[in-house]
């Protein structure tokens, strides 16, 4: 039997998210305080108290992700011996994979996903870029949909390919308009565009990729303990120069959800733990992968209950 850990990514952000976590847990409270140290502000009050519209900031809910999913990691390491075989994270949480496997320092890990966020908020003008999430269309369709959707000028590209006939699409807003207008014609069961502040995970984001290989640049990666399956290859990637490279790609490029748990699952995973905020990534596996049995742990009640 392998373990795997998965780590949600950016949209699992909740106000209160860790409060209770350090309140009960020492390590979880020295977890927060080092996030706060690493970038100068209160990253923790955000997370415990709000308000809500700061927390879902780009630059604040990256870093305040992570943070909690590596306060909830570090106390099951510490509280009950967890162990794992590979990890993987949903875009941003890659690089809380990276930093619970020992590939990224904590603090590298929460300063440059506040950049990336700031990057990423800043590569395209507020309301120029948009996502949608298209429900019931095969892949090829999508990208079929996509092309008839895009232009040189205004792209429209998959962005996040989460299984289960789920794929989100990302690009100029109004590319994404004519996307959602032509979606039911292709047969789509549902088309819903996303309240999200920047287009990810597409060309547009290209200013962002590059000024985050600049920030990278001074960061040491290190071979990670264990195999971290990354977004852009769905594959366990264990070099540390590929996988500053894939960080970098992965801010243009889609995130390969479904074949990341297919590539877990085949290799031999059968038990998982979805660390941090919220419960998305245990509906996607049951979905994908029913063979990997998928537990979320962010709360003290669950931390009590791991075995």
């Amino acid at each position: 039997m392998k373990t795997a850990l998965l780590f949600p990514g950016q949209g699992s952000q909740r106000v209160g998210m860790g409060r209770d976590l350090a309140h009960r847990f020492e390590l979880a409270r020295r977890t927060y305080q080092e996030a706060d140290d690493a970038l100068g502000f209160a990253l923790s009050r955000i997370c415990f108290e709000g308000p809500e519209d700061e927390l879902t900031l780009t630059q604040h809910s990256q870093p305040a992700i992570l943070a909690t999913s590596m306060a909830v990691f570090r106390v099951l390491v510490a509280e009950k011996g967890l162990t794992f075989d590979v990890a993987a994270g949903h875009s941003l949480g890659e690089w809380t994979a990276l930093c619970a496997a020992g590939a990224l320092d904590f603090a590298d890990g929460v300063r440059l996903t506040h950049l990336r966020g700031q990057f990423m908020q800043e590569a395209v003008p507020v309301g120029q870029g948009a996502m949608a999430a298209l429900m019931g269309l095969e892949l090829a369709a999508v990208i079929e949909l996509c092309q008839e959707a895009g232009t040189d000028g205004e792209p429209c590209e998959p962005a996040n390919l989460n299984g289960a006939g789920q794929v989100v699409i990302s690009g100029h807003a109004a590319a994404i308009e004519r996307a959602l207008g032509l979606a039911r014609g292709k047969g789509a069961r549902r088309a819903v565009k996303l309240n999200v502040s920047a287009p990810f995970h597409c060309s547009m984001m290209a200013p962002a990729a590059t000024r985050l290989a600049a920030a990278l640049a001074a960061v040491t990666v290190r071979p990670p303990a264990v195999p971290v399956v990354t977004n852009v290859t769905a594959t366990a990637v264990t070099d540390p120069a590929e996988l500053t490279r894939l960080l970098v790609e992965q801010v243009t490029a889609p995130v390969r959800w479904e074949e990341s748990v297919r590539a877990l699952a085949a290799a031999g995973v059968t038990r998982a733990y979805e660390l941090g905020a919220g419960s998305v990534l245990r509906g996607l596996v049951k979905r994908i992968a029913d063979g990997i049995e998928v537990t979320t742990i962010g709360e003290p009640h669950e931390v009590d209950g791991f075995a």
